[in-house]
């Protein structure tokens, strides 16, 4: 074969000197999505899923108005971890460590721990149940262990690189919920007035308000965002071990980051947004005001493929394959933030790069976590219920966790001059504030 057979072999070849720069330029932005993307693709876990599908049941669009909200919020929050994962090399523990003390550093991992836990129980459950509702006749604690067996498994011995790639084609699964929402979507100037925030004042509201709040900005995704950062810094060689030496970031590589948490929120917001409108179009419309079980929210679904034989039965398909992809996305993330916070606590080894042999003590709690998650799951409590209330858990302890974020992504000693902006400091104390207000009022409400 001449050179100039060689050179047409190429499909490569044939494109203009434009449309190569625009391969390579989207090839390159495809590679730099990473931490972000992941971390909004595991915000709307199962926990996510339930939470969202029952403020659309239970209010209609009434909880629409958060998805904006939240977009923002979630954005600067998650750039903020980013940031000091990226530019520190530590994780979130290490740094609370050195910039306050273990008093500080013990209880909050240990409260992030519990509530990781309880969500990786309610995950394992959902999804166990998701499995029944299209094979009955399979038990569930069998599906239980596979799941949570699978898990640990993938999470020890797939390379990290090849692993997040797993993670990333997951999120396709979540898909569904905005092709229902487009079928059932109804009224647009509907759908547009309800940018204006409807709050009642109500118990019920109050629980949902905290719990959309707390399965949105959820701890475990403030430690795993730190620590994945600083793991990046490891495997591109800017530092040796997270936590060893103070990494060299370009300035266009902050950018690449920005742009990874801008979209990865964005997507996360997109399907929040997707599922209320399915859950609000296709149940509260219908008298579906309280979901109790997973057929009920796969019922949601059911307007998608409404015009097929044995719809039901697809849409249980559908919602079960949907719980599955996200839960095999959310729990390991889960279980991998308690391993980074306990090892930044203790100086042990750790990252998902590293083999068993070479992190024993990081990878003993991401198999501990998950199996006393198992046995949360066996307490027979309602999936579903218990999703939204490992949603509520995760609202009360972000709270603290978020007040010390904040203080860290304003100190010049960790960061320089790359602490907040002003912008972000208003974005990040309002969302403190609104957060224990509601917790606060909730409690409240029981009382009252």
């Amino acid at each position: 074969m001449d050179g100039k057979e060689k050179r047409n072999s190429n499909p490569d070849s044939k494109l203009s000197p434009f449309n190569k720069i625009r391969l390579r330029s989207l090839s390159q932005f495809l590679k730099a999505l990473g931490p972000g993307v992941i971390t909004g693709a595991a915000d709307d876990d199962p926990s996510g899923i339930a939470t969202y599908s029952q403020a659309g049941a239970k209010f209609g669009l009434g909880m629409l108005w958060m998805t904006l909200f939240l977009l923002p919020t979630m954005i600067v929050i998650q750039e903020m971890c980013a940031r000091i994962g990226l530019l520190s090399g530590n994780g979130l523990a290490a740094l609370i460590k050195k910039k306050y003390s273990t008093k500080i550093v013990y209880p909050i991992s240990t409260l992030l721990i519990i509530a990781n836990t309880i969500n990786i129980g309610a995950d394992l459950g959902a999804m166990s149940a998701s499995i029944k509702i299209i094979f009955p006749e399979v038990p569930f604690v069998v599906t239980t262990l596979l799941f949570s067996a699978f898990i640990i498994i993938a999470e020890i011995f797939i390379p990290y690189d090849k692993y997040v790639k797993v993670l990333k084609y997951l999120v396709l699964s979540l898909f569904a919920y905005v092709i229902t929402a487009l079928i059932v979507g109804g009224n647009i100037s509907e759908i547009f007035f309800t940018i204006i925030p409807s709050i009642n004042f109500s118990s019920e509201y109050a629980i949902m308000f905290v719990a959309v709040i707390g399965t949105t900005i959820s701890p475990y995704l403030l430690f795993w965002q730190t620590s994945e950062e600083a793991e990046e810094d490891v495997s591109k060689h800017r530092i040796k071990e997270i936590g060893e030496g103070k990494p060299k970031v370009s300035p266009r590589e902050i950018m690449l980051m920005k742009e990874d948490i801008g979209i990865g929120m964005f997507f996360s917001q997109f399907i929040m947004w997707s599922i209320i409108i399915t859950s609000a179009g296709s149940l509260y419309f219908a008298g579906v005001t309280e979901i109790q079980t997973a057929d009920q929210a796969a019922g949601a679904l059911e307007p998608l493929v409404k015009s097929f034989p044995n719809s039901g039965q697809i849409a249980k398909l559908i919602f079960a394959f949907g719980i599955i992809g996200t839960g095999l996305l959310a729990i390991p993330v889960l279980s991998a933030s308690s391993a980074f916070a306990l090892s930044d606590t203790f100086g042990w080894k750790e990252g998902l790069e590293k083999k068993f042999s070479q992190a024993k003590s990081f990878y003993s709690v991401i198999v501990a976590s998950t199996l006393i998650g198992v046995w949360i799951t066996f307490s027979h409590v309602n999936p579903i219920q218990a999703l939204i209330l490992a949603s509520v858990i995760n609202a009360v302890v972000t709270i603290p966790i978020l007040f010390i974020v904040m203080r860290l992504a304003n100190d010049k000693k960790i960061l320089e001059d790359k602490i907040n902006t002003r912008f972000s400091n208003i974005i990040g104390w309002l969302t403190f504030a609104i957060m224990t207000i509601s917790v606060i009022v909730m409690f409240l409400s029981f009382i009252i």
